[in-house]
């Protein structure tokens, strides 16, 4: 029997890692797991957990207000080598890019733990952006043992690195996590419209998310000056827009567009309610790693606020478009998803190219099988 520990740190780490746990967890003949969170962010990750039903074994609780990057580092090494030593895995699961993902990977380095990667291989190679996703994953990279990769892409981006052993490509276990989220929705009745209740659904709806380092300040200002052109020059559509509690966000969004009658700034939404929205909206405006990758399987096209993505294959697929901070391309491409319908078509039913649903039960058959 292998013992696992998983190591979560953020809400799009919880909802990735869930149907993996759960996978994990029905397999008691060869796997005892346990679950660590360092609760790098708090309210948000305790949702997913949840409505998923995972309860944690270590609790870390190191989200505190106005909290760095060092007190992250820092204060989950510590908390995670304390949670290492009392369960003694013989496998360390870290997922993504996140300060956790890479504390935790550093951390099964330090003590001779065997360390696998889920959703490897992503990259930019701008050391920048994202920041600091785009070192953490590849640190990662160089300390993890078995990688699971989401894409061929992802794939030949570790082969081109020299990672030849211990790669597989197994697709992405968000849309595991987005297929089980639907279908708990479906068999318990939920119904969310009561949280929307200024929204007509009877009109378009345009969802937007934000929330990336790289766009604070004068670019999400000129992101939002895109949003508030938007609705004035289409007042019969429905801007939704959750405001990440982010004050760098938050205070900025607010001051752009609180005034805008077709524009709800609402609060941050739980991830059921969430995927039931992104189920019901017309597109999407994001800069948002799990969005790009959701999105598809619902047939939303996806305008990506970000200069670069390590998801191209969104791109290079036809489902989604990136236009980074420019107000002008960002109501260009809008505009053209609201007034032609071959442009939506086209992208709405370009393919998936993230997977089936089946990731967690081909990443359990592997770790099943390795020594």
């Amino acid at each position: 029997m292998k013992k696992i520990l998983v190591i979560i740190g953020t809400r799009p780490e919880a909802i990735k890692l869930a149907p993996l746990v759960i996978e994990l967890k029905k397999d008691k003949k060869h796997f005892k797991v346990s679950v660590v969170i360092t609760a790098q962010h708090r309210e948000m990750l305790d949702q997913v957990l949840t409505f998923f039903k995972i309860k944690p074994n270590f609790d870390l609780n190191l989200m505190k207000p106005g909290q760095s990057l060092f007190d992250t580092t820092a204060d989950g090494l510590r908390g995670i080598e304390r949670s290492l030593k009392s369960f003694k895995p013989d496998l360390i699961i870290v997922q993504g890019d996140t300060t956790t993902a890479f504390i935790g990977a550093l951390a099964g380095h330090y003590l001779k733990i065997k360390v696998a990667h889920i959703e490897a291989g992503l990259r930019t190679n701008e050391k920048f952006s994202p920041f600091p996703e785009e070192i953490n994953r590849r640190l990662i990279s160089q300390l993890a043992d078995y990688h699971f990769t989401p894409t061929v892409k992802a794939l030949n981006n570790l082969k081109k690195e020299g990672f030849k052993d211990h790669v597989y490509l197994v697709g992405n276990t968000v849309i595991d996590a987005l297929k089980l989220g639907l279908n708990i929705i479906k068999k318990d009745s939920l119904n969310f419209s009561n949280k929307f209740t200024n929204i007509d659904f009877n009109k378009k709806i345009i969802l937007i998310t934000g929330h990336r380092r790289e766009n604070f300040g004068d670019p999400l200002k000129s992101i939002c000056s895109a949003y508030k052109e938007l609705a004035l020059q289409f007042p019969h559509i429905e801007l939704v827009y959750p405001v990440h509690l982010n004050p760098s966000v938050k205070i900025i969004v607010h001051q752009e567009l609180k005034s805008i009658k077709n524009i709800h700034l609402i609060e941050p939404l739980k991830y059921q309610q969430l995927i039931w929205l992104m189920n019901k909206c017309y597109f999407i405006i994001t800069d948002s790693g799990g969005i790009q990758e959701e999105a598809p399987y619902l047939g939303k096209p996806v305008l990506i606020t970000r200069k670069t993505t390590e998801r191209p294959e969104g791109i290079n697929a036809g489902t989604a478009l990136l236009v980074g901070h420019d107000r002008k391309k960002i109501i260009k491409y809008a505009k053209k998803l609201l007034t032609k319908q071959s442009v939506y078509i086209k992208m709405s039913k370009a393919q998936n190219p993230y997977g089936n649903g089946l990731s967690s039960q081909k990443i359990a058959k592997i770790l099943r099988n390795i020594k």
